[in-house]
């Protein structure tokens, strides 16, 4: 029975959470390398949680009915402008919603302008956006869910970045945007914004820049002496940027801002509706009723650490950033891919299986976070620096180091003979979740309920040697077994 028959106590119910979280990994410490930022500020996390519930009843559907939502977002908003040169700002719920307003604020644009681009559905054209392989897949996502298709242009393979000749040569009539990141997440890489703006603004297009990663941190890096390119609105022919507070702003999750150079083209991130007989529809982001919440936690974080606390942790990061690559570069068979220009670190392996090194640093106590190989580029481990990572910066290194001996000891994981051959000819969609659990059992994942982390190097692996598109499948399979009653 999922719902009682009668309330339960609060302390009975907090109870009942920290058994639940048992097994979840900490979210302070600096030992989880994705997924938490981390100031190692106690005093600042308190204050974002304190107004955080203080606003969490609070709706920002209807701002005229509770005016500190407008005042807090004004403020947020006008913190990120300042620092990213200038612009017209909507505050959301994370890096996905912002690259999807984006989005849509450029198809908006394209179909007002230019009416008869990509609009054949007899000959099935569609508008596109042009970005890299390496762009996060909130832009996919977004193409997925406003039908749009995606562009995706490869990268150099040494420095990890999108060449502006290859996106102008993928630029078409029916592409509406063009999109490059700052940095790109898998390797820390700042593509070249400058060279991409000028040529997306040659063919009169918008050009987004997804600092979601970067927005909040590159400045301050390069107040601490980094070497840091234009990358945000003062660059001609950029027309939009996101950056999310959830991550080096160090606010809870549920914090991004998305900036336009244009007010007009924030206009067209909107959407209003008057054709219902009820209470008027105006929505900034994709969600109606949100708690304010995450706009008192954000509004919170940026006011307890301010300029100098902001300043403090790019130095600290920046240090711990500087370490980590050099330590990595002293561990026999790791290489650090391409030159990071932020606090974003991934290294591939050679003689050493990045798999069983995470599983092996997982068993240690440490989450570093694995991505599989694609467009060329290998599977390799990654690692986000935050501002409390200079305290462990040792530590990891450590654990990097035993974790990498004993992989190479292991040697790489071992695949049960023709199971990749097998999963790639199954139909996996027709197969019920029965047969899909006996699957996963055979690379040694128990999808039961309570069965605990099992290693993964086997499942990366097998995931690693099957194309992308099979890869999807596969994970949205195990999504929805996961989360069946």
């Amino acid at each position: 029975m999922y719902l009682p028959t009668t309330g339960r106590a609060a302390e009975d119910l907090l109870a009942e959470l920290a058994r639940l979280k048992q097994h979840d990994l900490p979210v302070r410490g600096g030992q989880v390398t994705a997924y938490v930022y981390d100031t190692g500020r106690p005093e600042v996390h308190d204050a974002a949680t304190r107004a955080y519930l203080e606003m969490l009843e609070v709706n920002c559907l209807d701002p005229t009915a509770f005016p500190s939502v407008v005042e807090m977002e004004r403020q947020v908003v006008g913190a990120v402008a300042d620092l990213l040169g200038g612009g017209h700002g909507v505050f959301t719920s994370g890096g996905t919603e912002s690259i999807m307003l984006a989005v849509k604020a450029a198809r908006d644009l394209a179909a007002r302008t230019r009416p008869n681009a990509a609009r054949d559905p007899a000959a099935g054209t569609r508008p596109n956006l042009v970005l890299p392989v390496t762009a996060h897949p909130a832009f996919h996502k977004a193409a997925h869910y406003l039908g749009v298709e995606v562009v995706a242009v490869p990268v150099d393979l040494e420095s990890y970045r999108v060449r502006p000749g290859d996106v102008a040569a993928a630029i078409d009539e029916d592409t509406i945007l063009v999109a490059v990141s700052a940095p790109s997440y898998p390797q820390g890489v700042i593509d070249p914004v400058e060279e991409v703006a000028a040529v997306a603004a040659a063919a009169g297009l918008p050009c987004h820049v997804d600092a979601c990663v970067g927005g909040w941190l590159l400045p301050w890096l390069r107040e601490a002496g980094a070497e840091v390119p234009p990358f945000d609105l003062s660059v001609p022919g950029v027309t939009s940027i996101s950056c999310d507070l959830h991550k080096f702003g160090y606010a809870p999750k549920g914090a991004s801002v998305l900036l336009f150079a244009d007010p007009a083209m924030r206009r067209g991130a909107y959407f209003a509706s008057a054709a219902w007989p009820g209470y008027t529809i105006i929505n900034a982001t994709v969600q109606s009723s949100r708690s304010a919440g995450p706009l008192g936690g954000a509004w919170a974080t940026l006011q307890a650490l301010g300029r100098e606390g902001y300043a403090d942790l790019g130095r600290a990061t920046l240090a711990a950033t500087a370490r980590l690559r050099q330590g990595l570069a002293a561990i026999p068979g790791l290489r650090v891919l391409g030159e990071p220009q932020s606090s974003l670190v991934a290294f591939a392996g050679d003689g050493v299986d990045v798999f069983v090194l995470a599983d092996e640093a997982r068993a240690r106590g440490w989450f570093l976070q694995p991505q599989l190989s694609y467009a060329g580029i290998p599977a390799n481990l990654h690692i986000t620096v935050t501002g409390v990572t200079l305290a462990g910066v040792e530590a990891m290194l450590k654990v990097i180091a035993e974790s990498a001996e004993a992989a190479r000891r292991r040697g790489p994981a071992t695949l049960p003979d023709g199971l990749v051959e097998l999963v790639a000819g199954l139909d996996l969609e027709s197969l019920d979740d029965a047969t899909f659990a006996s699957l996963a059992a055979s690379v040694g994942v128990d999808l039961r309920p309570g069965a605990g982390q099992p290693e993964m190097a086997v499942v990366n692996t097998v995931l690693d040697a099957l194309p992308a598109a099979t890869r999807e499948t596969i994970l949205v399979r195990f999504l929805s077994l996961i989360y069946t009653p």
